[in-house]
């Protein structure tokens, strides 16, 4: 049976914040095999990522708050269990779809446990750490989404579309550690976020998203997609709202870097784009 702190630990809820790259991969692809497309879904958001969160979990032990709980309980053996099982699972799902799918998703797990595994830990090193992430849950995700879901399986993706998802992530991960920075340090590591520091993650975060959206702009303009792209933007709309608030709160006072606000902006973000691709896709 599963201990109640197994499944908190793995954080499934938390799969709501990464899904917004599966919806803009899917809603670019032209013929769709939607049975790859739900596997694939599944995949990522019941099993890979779920395993990622606990295995982090697992080796990080954390007593104060991280992302999605702000209670963590202490991890057992069992999650590291279980968080193999499902990355077993995930890699052997993805051969339905093909052994390219299957390679991916075993590249990702791989480079995931590479980030939080103590005997490597790229997450102590601030930059390669952060280059790990948004690569992988950015322009590789949407590499596999867009391939996987595609009829014919071509090993091709549109390059602005993986490099914005890249930025998209980018922009995104830093501040999901703005309030970690003490509890990291005692860890012994330094994040992208605290090498900012409180004023200049926003900074750097807000440049990233512009040039996201440049991109995208791009794309979507000379792909035909004027009125997908409007749509987008006007959905992000309360994400640059929520996102110039809180920059300003943390300018005045770094007590406002905390777990709540720092939720808040996940939540806010996550909804609104998923929202947003989500309508792209419909379009489509």
């Amino acid at each position: 049976m599963l201990h109640r702190s197994t499944i908190q630990l793995l954080r499934f809820h938390f799969s709501f914040f990464l899904m917004p790259v599966y919806w803009y991969a899917l809603g670019q692809v032209t013929h769709k095999n939607w049975w790859h497309a739900v596997l694939i879904f599944i995949i990522l958001h019941a099993l890979v990522y779920p395993a990622s969160n606990g295995y982090n979990s697992f080796m990080d032990r954390d007593e104060t708050s991280i992302g999605g709980l702000k209670n963590p309980a202490p991890p057992t053996k069992q999650l590291f269990y279980v968080s193999a099982s499902m990355d077993l699972i995930a890699v052997l799902l993805s051969f339905l779809v093909s052994i390219y799918l299957a390679a991916g998703i075993f590249a990702y797990i791989l480079a995931s446990r590479a980030y939080s595994y103590r005997g490597i830990r790229l997450k102590k090193f601030p930059f390669i750490g952060y280059l790990t992430v948004i690569i992988f849950q950015g322009a590789v995700i949407f590499f596999l989404v867009y391939c996987g879901s595609a009829q014919n399986k071509i090993l091709q993706a549109p390059v602005l579309c993986m490099l914005s998802s890249l930025l998209l992530i980018g922009g995104f991960y830093p501040l999901t550690q703005i309030y970690q920075h003490e509890a990291d340090i005692k860890d012994n590591v330094k994040t992208i976020s605290y090498v900012l520091g409180y004023r200049g993650v926003f900074i750097f975060c807000g440049t990233l998203y512009c040039a996201a959206f440049t991109m995208m702009g791009i794309y979507f303009f000379t792909t035909n997609q004027a009125k997908e792209f409007f749509v987008l933007t006007t959905a992000m709309l309360p994400v640059i709202v929520y996102f110039l608030q809180w920059a300003v709160k943390v300018w005045k006072d770094t007590n406002e870097a905390n777990f709540s606000n720092t939720m808040r902006m996940n939540m806010v973000a996550s909804v609104c784009t998923n929202i947003g691709f989500i309508v792209v896709l419909i379009m489509k």
